[in-house]
C-alpha cells in the first residue's frame, strides 16, 4: 500500500515513525516553513521526515498548490494527523483507499481544531484517538476504530498530547492493517450529538477570577503549555500561571486578590467560592519558578488580579 502521509506538529511524529515501519511511504507533506526572516523554523514533521530519509512537500495547501506533486505520487492512502489543511473532493477521491484521518477526541465529540485542549478545558474524564475516513465536512466521516485513555486528575494538556501522540500511532496502524487485509468497517458517527471546538488564539489564556477553583484548574491545565493561562500584575505586566491546586475556604466577596502569600503557606488567590493556590508562576521577562521560589524576591500579598 503505497501512503502519502500528512502532518505538521511534533503530535503527528509517532505516527510518522509507525507508518514508515509498517508501510511505503513515497512521501511527506507538510506545511512550509514560519519564521520572521532572521529565524527559520521547520515543521516538526518536515525535520522527522528529512530524519528517515523520507521525500517532503511544503505546501499552503495541498488542495491547490500541492495536488499536481500528490497526483504524481499515486497514493492507494492518504494519512492526515494534525496537517492543518481543508482537503477538496478531489483530494478525498483521489487515493483507492481514501483519506484516512487521525484525530485527538472520541467523535462526534470535540470535532475541530482543538480537541485535546477542550477535553481538559471542560473537565471530561477520559478521551480517545478516533480513526476515521475524511469527508468533506469537518471531521464528519465514517469511523474505523478508536482508542480511549482517561484524563488524569492534574494533567496538563501538553502531558495529555503526548500521551495520545503515542496512542494514535497504535490506533492508526491498527486501522490501516484492517484496511489492507480487507476487514475494515467504517460506522458513520452520529451527527446529532456532535460538538466542536475552536482554534485556541493567545489571548484565550486570560484568566476571569469569577470562576470556580475547579473551573480554573481546568482553565489553567487546559491551556498548558499553550497559549498559556495569564493575568497581569497591577505594573501591567503579563503574569502566566502554569499550575494550581484548589484551596478550601472563604476568601471574601473580592476575586483574584492575592490573600496570602508568604514562603510556608504560598500564595493563595481568592475567586468565586473559594480559592487557588498557585504552584507555578512566571512573570513577563522572567523564567518559570515554583511560587515559593517567587515569593522571596515579589511582595505581591493583598494586590488584586484582573481580567483585562
Amino acid at each position: 500500500m503505497r501512503i502519502v502521509f500528512c502532518g505538521t506538529p511534533d503530535f503527528a511524529i509517532p505516527s510518522l515513525r509507525a507508518v514508515t515501519k509498517e508501510f511505503e511511504v513515497v512521501g511527506v507533506f507538510t506545511q512550509p516553513d514560519r519564521g520572521n526572516g532572521r529565524r527559520i523554523i521547520e515543521p516538526p514533521v518536515k525535520v522527522e521526515a528529512k530524519r528517515l530519509g523520507l521525500p517532503v512537500y511544503q505546501c499552503e495547501n495541498i488542495s491547490k498548490d500541492g495536488f499536481d506533486d500528490l497526483v504524481n505520487l499515486k497514493p492507494d492512502c492518504i494519512i492526515t494527523c494534525a496537517f492543518g489543511h481543508f482537503l477538496f473532493r478531489k483530494v478525498l477521491s483521489l487515493p483507492k483507499y481514501g483519506v484516512i484521518n487521525v484525530h485527538g477526541s472520541l467523535l462526534p465529540k470535540y470535532r475541530g481544531a482543538s480537541p485535546v485542549q477542550s477535553a481538559v478545558l471542560n473537565g471530561e474524564t477520559e478521551t480517545g484517538i478516533t480513526i476515521m475516513r475524511t469527508a468533506f465536512e469537518m471531521d464528519s466521516g465514517d469511523i474505523l476504530n478508536v482508542e480511549r485513555v482517561p484524563i488524569l486528575p492534574n494533567e496538563t494538556a501538553g502531558e495529555l498530547f503526548d500521551r495520545m501522540a503515542e496512542l494514535g500511532a497504535k490506533a492508526l496502524i491498527k486501522g490501516l492493517k484492517l484496511i489492507e487485509s480487507g476487514e475494515a468497517v467504517f460506522t458513520p458517527q452520529d451527527h446529532s450529538k456532535a460538538t466542536y471546538c475552536d482554534k485556541l488564539e493567545k489571548d484565550f489564556g486570560n484568566i476571569d477570577f469569577n470562576k470556580t477553583p475547579i473551573e480554573l484548574k481546568h482553565f489553567v491545565l487546559g491551556l498548558n503549555p499553550w497559549p498559556s493561562a495569564y493575568t497581569h500584575l497591577p505594573n501591567g505586566k503579563l503574569f502566566k500561571i502554569h499550575r494550581i491546586e484548589i484551596v478550601e475556604g472563604d476568601f471574601g466577596e473580592e476575586t483574584g486578590k492575592v490573600v496570602v502569600a508568604d514562603t510556608k503557606n504560598g500564595i493563595i488567590v481568592s475567586c468565586k467560592n473559594g480559592g487557588i493556590k498557585l504552584l507555578e508562576v512566571q512573570e513577563e521577562g522572567g523564567k518559570k519558578m515554583d511560587a515559593n521560589s517567587y515569593i522571596i524576591g515579589h511582595n505581591i500579598r493583598g494586590i488584586s488580579f484582573k481580567k483585562s
